[in-house]
């Protein structure tokens, strides 16, 4: 049994995870700042989950998670970050308020996590850091500059930790899925002209002609956190039903 920060899991990916920590027998703290996470948080598993309504782009969260989960459950084993907004507009749009919110949520709360974590994560004998990045980070589309920009940093990040933070043990890995099934792809689909002909068009390109679920991708993050992940470290791996393969 592993106590687990999930930071983002109202919906989508981050949900699915911390189900399937909890399915697993996991410990979950689950920080979010939208209320209805509370209701994942209160689902029937065999593993606990405590809930901390939070913004997550606020830089004193991740010191006040950290301390919730060793105060709770005595320590950490496995950090998964989910949480990222995503923003659409033109360029001429664009405002500095706009691009800051997106950097502080998507590449700075990442790496201040990481940083109150790792004391923790050292005492760990299965210590783990997921981040989730996108295909954005490997393939444009307009409108998304400050989400595809900071996406496309923590591969980056997530290698320059490793080197670091390896030698302790522990592993960083990225995970970049494709198109999800999620509510967190709205601002995306409303930003198009024609956001079902966009749908239909994007469903065409990718090989296997569907979307992913969430749980297409909470598999491999139960995978990487396990102990059958131990070796598998500094890498960024693509679940995006053969979309950025062709």
């Amino acid at each position: 049994m592993a106590t687990v920060i999930v930071a983002g899991g109202a919906t989508g990916i981050g949900r699915a995870s911390v189900q399937g920590f909890r399915a697993r027998g996991d410990d979950v703290v689950l920080i979010d700042h939208r209320p209805e996470a509370d209701l994942v948080a209160q689902e029937d598993h065999p593993g606990a989950c405590v809930f901390l309504q939070r913004d997550l782009a606020d830089p004193a969260v991740p010191a006040e998670a950290v301390a919730l989960a060793v105060d709770t459950f005595g320590g950490i084993d496995t950090l998964l970050v989910t949480a990222a907004v995503m923003k659409s507009a033109a360029l001429e749009d664009w405002t500095g308020e706009m691009w800051d919110h997106s950097v502080a949520l998507n590449l700075k709360m990442p790496f201040f996590f990481t940083q109150a974590a790792t004391p923790w994560l050292r005492k760990s004998d299965n210590p783990s850091i997921v981040f989730i990045s996108s295909t954005g980070a490997i393939r444009g589309h307009a409108g998304m500059s400050a989400y595809q920009a900071t996406k496309a940093a923590l591969p980056g990040l997530a290698r320059s930790l490793t080197a670091e933070l390896g030698p302790d043990g522990i592993r960083i890995n990225c995970i970049l899925p494709g198109w999800i099934k999620t509510p967190f792809n709205d601002p995306f689909w409303t930003y198009q002209p024609d956001p079902e002909e966009k749908r239909a068009a994007i469903e065409a390109q990718i090989p296997m002609r569907h979307q992913g679920a969430p749980d297409d991708v909470s598999s491999t993050i139960m995978l990487l956190t396990s102990p059958a992940g131990r070796y598998i470290a500094g890498t960024s791996i693509v679940i995006d039903g053969g979309y950025t393969a062709v």
